[in-house]
């Protein structure tokens, strides 16, 4: 089908019976379907349009469903997009992708497709289907400003394009970069994952500053992933797999523990007083909790649970206002066995010597993120045989309750 096709609403509703949550699916055409990765918003400011990837053509195309009616949109029709790379802007007036070489952004209503910057014969992303090699790019929050990481021979490089001249700049070169953010309430600062070993990086926008913020226990094989903004401060979530999540004030270097389930990819609503995690090894469904402490404190020590101890639900963390909650069960096959370990497997001589490769198809795994409303989470489940894009709505109750505190 050509871009601008619309689709019937695909929309249908259920109530997750062991928790009483309203789950909606968006999407259920017998193809493969996911939502932006976890650290984009899946929506605009104004929540007009909800964003996602749709196999149904034969090849990933961007997609958006136009939420007054239910009707699906296809925005693109070409063979070669990133899918990761897709980063909508919060106007909701452009969707920003990679494609082939190039940096490109669609008009949402027009279609009109504009190649912002072309990278000549660069390969744009690492090999493999995790990390750096998901090729994911961000938006700033004024839209401004579109952060692309460009895989280059031997060395990557991350560039930022200014998305009203078109003009762009490398700000950094290194061995490996991965999911950037920029920060929700400053564009003028960003976050990237570097190799695993020295993971959290955070770097101006102008090039300047460019810092590892957390080094991790390598006596212990310590397995930090997952980073995140917290909004309202100037810390970073981090999962400290599989023993919970980690913030990072990345200018002082203090760090506290958020929670001790496993919380697997984790990020807040926009007024930072909610979280909401998915889980693996065991699954135990989507967990909403308050990432804030009433203080932090520097090198706070992490004692972890082992895997075979994992709680069934999450685990209250004493100081914060209650204990995780599940929202729902999304149920999706969660692919990548590297993921039941109580260390990072990346240190282990069997992965060094190339006896084994990681094999985790990111449609599988849930990927919750927020609406910006804090209503709604997003997320994909593949329960049914093909990856679909789900809506939860979060209950009222929590909603007010971490609206007080």
């Amino acid at each position: 089908m050509s871009k601008g096709t619309s689709y019937p609403s695909e929309s249908s509703s259920r109530v997750d019976v062991r928790t009483a949550v309203t789950v909606r699916q968006v999407t259920s055409d017998s193809s493969i379907h996911h939502h932006p990765f976890f650290l984009i918003p899946a929506y605009d400011n104004e929540m007009t349009r909800l964003f996602f990837v749709s196999h149904r053509t034969g090849a990933p195309q961007i997609f958006c469903e136009v939420r007054e009616t239910g009707k699906l949109v296809q925005l693109t029709n070409r063979p070669d997009i990133h899918e990761w790379s897709v980063s909508p802007s919060r106007n909701g007036r452009y969707v920003y992708f990679t494609a082939s070489s190039g940096a490109w952004r669609v008009n949402t209503e027009s279609l009109h497709e504009e190649e912002l910057v072309n990278f000549g014969s660069a390969e744009m992303r690492e090999k493999g289907m995790v990390g750096a090699a998901m090729g994911t790019t961000a938006v700033s929050y004024d839209d401004r400003w579109w952060a692309v990481p460009v895989k280059a021979g031997e060395l990557t490089k991350l560039v930022i394009v200014d998305t009203e001249s078109g003009k762009s700049e490398v700000i950094a070169e290194r061995d490996s970069v991965g999911h950037p953010e920029f920060h929700p309430d400053d564009s003028s600062i960003l976050h990237y994952a570097g190799p695993y070993h020295s993971r959290m990086w955070v770097i101006n926008r102008d090039g300047s500053g460019n810092r590892l913020v957390y080094e991790r226990d390598v006596a212990a094989q310590q397995w930090v992933v997952h980073e995140a903004w917290l909004p309202g401060t100037r810390e970073l979530t981090v999962i400290d797999w599989p023993k919970g999540m980690l913030a990072v004030d990345v200018d002082t270097g203090g760090v506290r523990q958020v929670c001790t389930f496993n919380a697997w990819h984790a990020i807040s609503n926009r007024a930072g007083t909610l979280a909401v995690a998915d889980t693996t090894y065991p699954d135990i469904g989507l967990q909403v909790f308050d990432p804030r402490c009433p203080t932090g404190v520097s090198g706070l020590p992490v004692s972890g649970l082992p895997v075979s101890g994992l709680p069934v639900s999450g685990l209250p963390v004493s100081g914060l206002s209650g204990e995780p909650r599940t929202l729902c069960y999304p149920e999706a096959w969660n692919l990548g066995a590297h993921w039941h370990t109580d260390h990072c497997p990346y240190d282990d001589e069997d992965f060094k010597q190339g006896k084994w490769q990681v094999h985790a198809p990111q449609h599988t795994h849930p990927h919750p993120s927020f609406s910006p409303d804090g209503r709604f989470v997003a997320f994909t489940s593949d329960k049914t045989g093909f990856s679909q894009v789900y809506e939860a709505t979060v209950p009222e109750q929590i909603q007010k309750e971490s609206a007080k505190q």
